[in-house]
């Protein structure tokens, strides 16, 4: 049988214009893509997820062109970010054009715009305009860092998945947006905290402990492996205690030198973009060995270290 991984852009296009769902390759995560203007290929993406329909999808798009025609206004900050930032892993949110549908916004009155940074996605974007992508996992698990991620979740249901290589920044965008004269961080992720603020100052970080689902990636479960997965700085103590328990464990920098399963150092120059890289494909190696626990130590809590804490202690939590 002929694998659904393909490197045809060309198939890839055909696809998405007659109105299928296509995983195509971000620098972030692999995406569930649909065109914005094919209301059924996006409710399949939400079908295929398992995803909650309050849970809004970013669009992507080619150009600042495109971006422009999808919102009704963009604030100078939001405006100094893209021009900073794109193509690249943020995510902006806007006031919403009246052509995107609610069913993208989840029927709030912004949307969330990116120019991602991988020359295969725009070469797709350029040919078919603007398309709507969450991450090509079911929802709450890993997201995909590569082509076989995608083709191991969805077996079935997909017709193809647009093979870019492994994504280099590994995790997802960080979503920002602008309310009440402010700049707000939603999400954090490929881009740091520290470089939005190098740009547009103090950024205000926005209010997790509310229950409103602004953007993707907020719910407090996400981005969970099938294994136990625990966050602890104290390795020995839980590697002691657990002595016949058979434990992968992720380090940042170096080895604890204890014996266990399996131990991946994540980057043993100390770099956080490293990290980033490879801290999802690690997980998902992990979880194809029958592991009893995956324990991780976190990272240094700045700059990329953050985003990565972040997403651990979402795919931990219950």
């Amino acid at each position: 049988m002929e694998s659904i991984i393909q490197s045809s852009i060309e198939k890839a296009v055909a696809l998405l214009k007659n109105g299928e769902v296509v995983a195509i390759p971000t620098e972030t995560v692999y995406g569930l893509a649909a065109l914005i203007d094919q209301p059924k290929a996006i409710d399949y993406i939400f079908e295929l997820k398992g995803r909650p329909r309050s849970n809004p999808l970013i669009v992507h798009v080619a150009n600042l062109q495109q971006a422009e025609k999808l919102c009704d206004s963009f604030p100078t900050p939001l405006k100094k970010l893209a021009q900073q930032f794109w193509p690249g892993s943020l995510t902006l949110v806007l006031p919403k054009a009246q052509q995107v549908s609610n069913q993208i916004t989840a029927s709030k009155n912004t949307v969330g715009i990116r120019i991602p940074n991988h020359p295969i996605l725009l070469q797709v974007l350029k040919e078919t305009g603007p398309i709507a992508a969450p991450s090509a996992n079911p929802f709450e698990r890993i997201s995909p860092t590569t082509a076989k991620h995608v083709a191991d979740y969805f077996p079935e249901g997909l017709k193809m998945v647009l093979d870019g290589g492994a994504c280099q920044a590994g995790i997802e965008s960080t979503i920002v947006g602008f309310e009440n004269g402010e700049v707000i961080l939603y999400r954090l992720g490929a881009v740091s905290l520290e470089e939005i603020e190098k740009v547009v100052g103090k950024v205000a970080l926005f209010n997790a402990q509310k229950s409103t689902v602004v953007t993707p990636g907020m719910s407090k479960k996400h981005y969970a492996p099938k294994t136990k997965t625990v966050v602890t700085k104290n390795i020995n103590d839980f590697v002691n205690q657990h002595a016949t328990s058979k434990i992968g464990l992720i380090m940042f920098q170096q080895s604890s030198k204890l014996i266990v399963a399996k131990e991946v150092i994540l980057s043993p120059s100390g770099n956080l973009n490293e990290a980033a890289q490879h801290i999802y494909q690690t997980l998902h190696k992990f979880d194809q060995l029958e592991l009893d626990y995956i324990v991780i130590e976190p990272l240094p809590n700045k700059e990329l270290g953050r985003s990565i804490n972040d997403r651990l202690s979402r795919a931990v939590h219950g």
